[in-house]
């Protein structure tokens, strides 16, 4: 296992092509998918075929440091999900997005909050981040909550992209959190 890093109770790792079927179950669960496809699941083939390929091309891309990492449990290292931290496309490398994605099971347990926090760690005292943002619906108060708890503040509310128009709260828009290496050392 390529581990990337470890928290308490996670071992965040590479995805590797093997994985694709973790990736099938958690895109497949409609609770899960609810404030990014309205509920809808990622077709499999979509997966297979473009988004984990994508995934692992993102560590080449940037160095093996940043991208979208599979999350296990510590103990007995079941699948709970994803966190990510990466730069925009085309934006600068001193900046990234974090997010993250977890089963049902492990909903509710702070691992979103853990495992996020390890994130913010590596990015401003290993990698050297200057900046870090999250983005979510305005109605996915979870989401927002574990925001909250990292020390992030809500910077601007933004538009729901027309390809979410669908989803349940959407005519609320988005949010956006951040964070500043200063903020987080202080923090």
């Amino acid at each position: 296992m390529d581990t990337y890093l470890e928290t308490e109770r996670l071992v965040l790792r590479r995805f590797t092509a093997d994985d694709a079927d973790l990736l099938v179950e958690l895109d497949g669960d409609p609770a899960v998918m609810r404030y990014l496809s309205g509920g809808s699941p990622t077709a499999p083939e979509t997966i297979r075929e473009r988004h984990l390929p994508n995934i692992i091309a993102g560590y080449d891309r940037w160095g093996g440091d940043l991208g979208l990492f599979a999350a296990q449990e510590e103990d007995g290292g079941a699948f709970i999900g994803w966190f990510f931290l990466r730069p925009e496309p085309d934006g600068p490398l001193d900046e990234a997005e974090l997010g993250y994605r977890l089963r049902q099971p492990a909903w509710g347990k702070g691992y979103a909050t853990e495992g996020s926090r390890a994130l913010l760690g590596k990015a401003f005292a290993g990698l050297g981040l200057r900046r870090v943002w999250a983005e979510t619906m305005v109605v996915n108060k979870g989401s927002r909550r574990v925001m909250e708890k990292l020390g992030m503040t809500l910077v601007e509310t933004i538009p729901t992209p027309p390809d979410m128009q669908r989803v349940e709260g959407s005519q609320h828009g988005g949010v956006r959190y951040e964070i500043t290496k200063g903020q987080w050392q202080g923090h």
